[in-house]
């Protein structure tokens, strides 16, 4: 008989990594979905669900069989010429490949002959008998054990005291249940049964035993305390988390933080929200502080008011649910105020000593071993800022230097010694402290922005400066010292560094150019670097042109702006735009292949072609129209051009395809008169020059 039921296999664990919990639960419960389905064991509506908790690893299939159709399989054996002699007899090798088959002489008969190539080859047609649901799933759950992305593998030795195993935790249990039916497979020393583990403390019943496949979930929370589904457990979360927060009124909620909901959803097993507080005073340390301490330290929620500030109350997730919770919430409660008071007097410490006071401290900082310290650093970025500054707004310029100058000061205070994620928030509030400027202050918080794809840019103009600056000397130093992203690896960010370099001067639409920018930066090493401008501009592009392909402008329309290398990326948008709107006319897609054709021909003529035409050696009607054609349409072209309105620049080119068709039927380039040819191929480069200033329109050509 082979029935179709649903399937259940659990790995019962000690306490799994809570940060690589949901992607060990996904990847355990795919891979021996595939694995079975790969063997024929289930059905093209068979569904997978996935179960994860801290000590669980499981995996409910539905419609699986117990046994796979056998198959038929057709193998080729080897060329007719080598499988049979000149009598149609069977050779020594084909017999032996038979015989590794299984098969014997008598199968020779039967085999097939099909064209493979240019030769003819011999095939076996057999049948490959179906794998059995023990078998299948033996070898499914091994896989699905191999293929796990364990951070970090532990050594452990079984209950036979001899033998030892490794695996990302010790594994106390294997359940394996096709219906109610165990499954007889083994792994990691275990053989399979029907019965887990629920809650440590608050089990009703232990073992659990299960009464089949599809009672795992309901069974495991009623008789176990445990909700087995991340995805389940960590809606729970959210629900108590809103619930509580509603319950301390004052419009407070709960701070929104996937990663932290993510990995709290791991440390538990069933979810218990407490409501806890710590004393006032603490208010008057920066909430950031206060807020990275609870989440990073002890996993907590802070509570915001409706203004996003921090309250004094917090929440806690437990893993248990006693009848008297005061224990819990006094427990809490004594465990984050040592952390909180740490917090306080670190920042209390570092208001003693000014920003200023610690510049020469930066110089015990190795930055790098090639680029000095960061005080060397600093140095740096403060004189390319200043380069910046004096091309953008000169009256900036006295903030800028400020700003440079300290930017990297908090690296040597105690706060940020304890907590590196605050690097330039503290830096701002003790600016502020300092009794700097607001721009100054801003600036120094905002010089790492943008930190991440979606971030946010630098709030006023002297951060925008510093944070360029701040880019360009990471991207300038690296590049010099040959320090590159290869592959997947990029230690020093700086795919990141030259996206945001992107992005503060498409966005901000600043009046710099690329190459002056880069050049401009080079000087501040000293001759520590060797001239990068081209390797890094190009590197540069490309990351605008994969940025901009992410827009979802076409490959085309982007190679046909980069193409040009544009200096002021502020306008890549509009030429994008221009050629959008270009594309779309009747005479696009002709005038596109007449470029590339124009550029074609230029490539090929001897000595540099100037775009300049003798209008005494113009013969045919045809170069004539072509040049009367341009002297109308190339001012307009140019004029439109010059005041940024490119659409109207591109679209005056429309012009010119009756003219450029009509060249090209009637004109030969390459005529044998020298003066003649000449003057044809500098009225094709005034053309080329004419067609190509907002983009290089021969890249949409098909």
């Amino acid at each position: 008989m082979n029935a179709s039921q649903n399937l259940l296999v659990e790995l019962f664990v000690e306490e799994l990594p809570p940060k690589a919990l949901k992607k060990l639960g996904d990847a355990f419960a795919d891979v021996l979905f595939e694995q079975l389905k790969a063997q024929g064991l289930t059905a093209a509506e068979s569904v997978l669900t996935a179960f994860a908790s801290p000590r669980r690893l499981a995996a409910h299939v539905t419609a699986v069989t117990t046994h796979a159709a056998d198959k038929a399989v057709s193998q080729k054996l080897m060329p007719v010429a080598v499988g049979l002699d000149a009598s149609g007899n069977a050779t020594p090798a084909l017999l032996k490949k038979l015989q590794a088959l299984g098969a014997d002489a008598s199968a020779v008969a039967g085999l097939k002959r099909a064209p493979d190539g240019k030769a003819e080859a011999l095939f076996y047609d057999s049948t490959v008998k179906g794998a059995t649901l023990a078998e299948g799933l033996q070898k499914a759950v091994l896989e699905a054990i191999a293929k796990l992305p364990i951070p970090k593998v532990m050594t452990y030795q079984l209950a036979d005291g001899w033998s030892d195993v490794k695996f990302v935790r010790p594994a106390h249990g294997l359940v394996a249940l096709h219906g109610s039916d165990v499954v007889a497979i083994e792994a990691l020393g275990l053989k399979a049964g029907n019965a887990t583990h629920g809650h440590r403390f608050e089990a009703a019943i232990d073992p659990v035993v299960l009464k089949d496949a599809d009672s795992y979930a309901a069974t495991l929370q009623k008789d176990g305390a445990v909700i087995a589904s991340f995805a389940a457990r960590k809606a729970e979360i959210v629900k108590q988390l809103a619930a509580a927060a509603a319950k301390v009124g004052g419009g407070v909620k709960a701070i929104d933080d996937d990663a932290l909901l993510d990995e709290v959803t791991a440390l538990v097993e069933r979810p218990n929200v407490l409501v806890c507080e710590f004393e006032k005073e603490f208010l008057g340390v920066p909430q950031e502080c206060l807020i990275l301490t609870m989440k990073a330290n002890q996993k907590y929620f802070p509570l915001l008011d409706a203004s996003g500030k921090l309250t004094n109350k917090f929440l806690v997730v437990s893993n248990i649910s006693p009848s008297d919770a005061s224990a819990v919430v006094g427990g809490n409660e004594r465990v984050v105020r040592p952390r909180l008071a740490d917090a306080k007097f670190f920042f209390d410490q570092d208001r003693k000593k000014t920003l200023a006071s610690r510049v020469e401290g930066l110089g015990k900082i190795v930055y790098h071993n090639k680029l000095g310290s960061q005080l060397d650093r600093m140095a740096r970025v403060r004189e390319i800022a200043e380069v910046i500054a004096t091309r953008l707004n000169p009256q900036i310029a006295t903030n800028v230097r400020l700003a440079a100058e300290l930017a990297k000061t908090d690296l040597v205070t105690d706060m940020v010694g304890e907590f590196p994620e605050l690097q330039g928030t503290m830096g701002r509030y003790y600016a502020l402290n300092d009794g700097l400027s607001p721009d100054v202050a801003d600036a120094i918080e905002d010089h790492y922005k943008p930190r991440f794809a979606g971030d946010e840019l630098p709030r006023n103009q002297v951060g925008v400066v510093v944070a360029l600056a701040d880019k360009l000397e990471t991207l300038v130093g690296m590049f010099g010292i040959g320090n590159l992203p290869t592959g997947d690896k990029d230690p020093f960010a700086l795919r990141r560094h030259a996206l945001g370099v992107i992005r503060m001067l498409v966005e901000k639409d600043l009046p710099i150019e690329l190459t002056a920018l880069i050049e401009g930066s080079i000087p501040a090493f000293l001759g520590l670097v060797s001239d990068v401008t081209t390797p890094l501009s190009d590197f540069i592009y490309d990351r605008l042109a994969g940025s901009l392909r992410e827009q979802g402008y076409s490959a085309q329309e982007v190679d046909a702006v980069l193409a040009l290398k544009p200096q002021r990326l502020g306008d890549v948008a509009k030429r994008l735009a221009a050629v959008r709107a270009f594309a779309a006319l009747p005479e696009a897609p002709a005038l596109a292949a007449a470029n590339k054709r124009v550029g074609n021909i230029l490539k090929k003529a001897e000595g540099t072609v100037d775009a300049a035409v003798k209008p005494e050696l113009l013969q045919e009607a045809a170069e004539k129209s072509l040049a009367d054609a341009l002297k109308a349409v190339g001012p307009k072209a140019e004029a439109a051009f010059a005041s940024g309105d490119y659409a109207a620049s591109l679209q005056a080119l429309a012009a010119l395809k009756a003219p450029v068709d009509a060249f090209f039927d009637g004109v030969m380039v390459n005529a044998e008169d020298l003066a003649l040819r000449a003057n044809r191929l500098g009225l094709l480069a005034t053309l080329h020059q004419a067609m190509n200033r907002v983009a290089d329109l021969s890249k949409l050509a098909a």
